[in-house]
């Protein structure tokens, strides 16, 4: 089944064009790569489909529904910064997940932050910028969506963080869901991801399964990156 389905999906800012007639189709039970540099449309697509913004042309559908109260019920999706009040405790968090939403699942939220030593009475102003970025992941992970928007869930923490977030991915995520992340940190992601899909100037310019990428190429996903995108 489709989870994610773009056709001729386009947005504009004044006059700059920030996607461009984009199609792509997504399918569940899938970790997908939105790759590509900064300013190459990846949050405003995300974003599209998390109905923060509405198309310019073209349109975006969820499980063949158009972005709606209905879909945003099927949507988990992580910014790009902090959101959450900094005032706020661990456990005041999970609180108001799950009066939030039907499918947060706080048995499962509190066994990753008991795995990590995070304390429910700590608020978030006192917790390290890695810190607050596990909390908000594993809010995300938490809810039982069927599709997951995550943009760039790595790149503000080191590595050792970097593996615990996509440890948490994998492992947290229905296999009838989707996960599509953006990113351009390449080479720590692409051995989760079972597609990649590269963003260039608005415009889609590969969709591929990441393994016959990397046979018909000769190359990583990350080295073909480089030379797709190479300055």
């Amino acid at each position: 089944m489709e989870t994610l389905v773009c056709n001729g999906l386009s947005k504009t800012y004044g006059s700059v064009r920030a996607l461009d007639h984009v199609d792509l189709k997504l399918e569940e039970g899938k970790i997908i790569g939105l790759l590509g540099p900064n300013g190459s449309g990846k949050t405003t697509l995300i974003k599209l489909a998390s109905r923060l913004l509405v198309p310019s042309e073209g349109e975006v559908t969820i499980c063949g529904l158009k972005p709606s109260p209905e879909t945003k019920a099927m949507v988990s999706y992580l910014p790009d910064r902090n959101y959450l009040p900094d005032w706020m405790k661990t456990g005041e968090l999970l609180e108001m997940y799950s009066d939030f939403y039907d499918d947060f699942d706080r048995s499962r939220a509190e066994e990753m932050l008991r795995s990590l030593n995070i304390d429910e009475q700590m608020p978030l102003k006192k917790m390290s910028k890695g810190t607050k970025e596990k909390v908000q992941l594993i809010l995300t992970m938490s809810r039982h969506a069927k599709l997951y928007l995550l943009d760039e869930p790595i790149a503000g923490v080191d590595p050792a963080a970097r593996d615990y977030i996509l440890k948490t991915i994998i492992s947290n995520y229905d296999e009838t869901a989707t996960v599509l992340i953006s990113t351009h940190l390449i080479a720590d992601v692409e051995n989760v991801l079972d597609e990649a899909v590269f963003l260039k100037e608005g415009k889609v310019v590969l969709h591929q399964n990441t393994e016959e990428l990397r046979e018909t190429t000769g190359k990583s996903v990350d080295e073909y990156f480089r030379e797709v995108f190479r300055c």
